[in-house]
């Protein structure tokens, strides 16, 4: 079933005339990702590899029903991207661009959970479900379908999670990467929501990282999982203060530090990596008590 995308998503991709819209239509049209138009203001009657450019988000909605967009103009002009795609209909938006100011990012997100849009991002990696829906930079040649959910802020640890898998032979129901700004629309414990509903999630892996409240949300959350939770918090070596990468991997206080959130993770049942290499030893004990079938 797959969660927030699927084979029956219709996806349009904002700025598709640009180099990054261009590159990420090229690859859906290549894997068969359910690309249905483009919107540039100003290109409408334009195509990008066989995909139809509107200039209004409200022409492709009108003509095909459009309901996900990937939103990958400039930083400059998100805001104004993001209200269109909302106010035409538009149910789920992924924020590739980076570089949004915190007011900007709290309008967007704001104006998205008033009309109950689920928004990924500023700055998010993407969301796939491999073999029915790619709206990531996660490139679908790395990708295997199976019944192993994850959630993330960073793109980065999610390669090494889904390389790790493939190369034993487990496979991804989806990947949700939620972005790496201090402001974020759709928080860990709503996807984390998903998974445990998700009737093809069988195991769910969770990577944070320091900085931010997210985690101690998440654990409440955990408590009152039945799917199996494994979780990974990037940063445990960090320096108190220490920014890493994303400009919310900070840790500002005692408890968003690394050990203080895989602690607090692991006593609300989640099964705790010290590093990525272990989550596959961990996947054959809980196959072996549990009796569940990833492969």
């Amino acid at each position: 079933m797959a969660i927030i995308i699927n084979e029956n998503s219709k996806i349009i991709i904002q700025g598709i005339t640009g180099k990054t819209g261009r590159s990420f239509a090229n690859r859906m049209q290549s894997y068969q990702t359910p690309l249905v138009a483009g919107v540039t203001p100003g290109k409408g009657g334009q195509s990008v590899s066989g995909i139809p450019v509107f200039n209004f988000v409200g022409e492709a909605v009108s003509q095909f029903d459009a309901n996900v967009s990937f939103v990958s103009v400039p930083a400059a002009h998100v805001e104004q991207a993001v209200y269109e795609a909302i106010d035409a209909g538009i149910e789920v938006i992924v924020i590739y661009t980076e570089g949004l100011d915190p007011h900007t990012s709290m309008k967007i997100i704001t104006y998205a959970k008033l009309h109950q849009v689920t928004l990924l991002g500023p700055n998010s990696a993407g969301i796939v479900s491999p073999g029915k829906a790619n709206v990531s930079d996660i490139h679908d040649s790395i990708l295997t379908p199976g019944n192993i959910g994850i959630v993330s802020r960073s793109g980065t640890l999610t390669y090494e999670i889904v390389d790790l898998l493939k190369q034993h032979g487990l496979g991804i129901s989806t990947i949700a990467c939620l972005g790496g700004d201090p402001l974020i629309g759709t928080r860990h414990h709503e996807v984390l929501r998903d998974f445990e509903d998700d009737q093809e999630t069988d195991l769910v892996v969770y990577l944070g990282e320091i900085g931010g409240e997210d985690e101690l949300f998440s654990a409440e959350f955990i408590k009152d999982m039945q799917t199996p939770v494994f979780s990974y918090i990037a940063g445990v070596h960090a320096p108190p203060g220490k920014k890493m990468g994303h400009a919310g991997a900070i840790a500002n206080r005692g408890d968003e530090t690394a050990e203080a959130k895989q602690r607090v993770l692991e006593e609300a049942g989640a099964v705790p990596l010290d590093i990525i290499l272990d989550l596959i030893s961990r996947i054959q004990e809980l196959e072996e008590t549990k009796g569940l079938v990833l492969g």
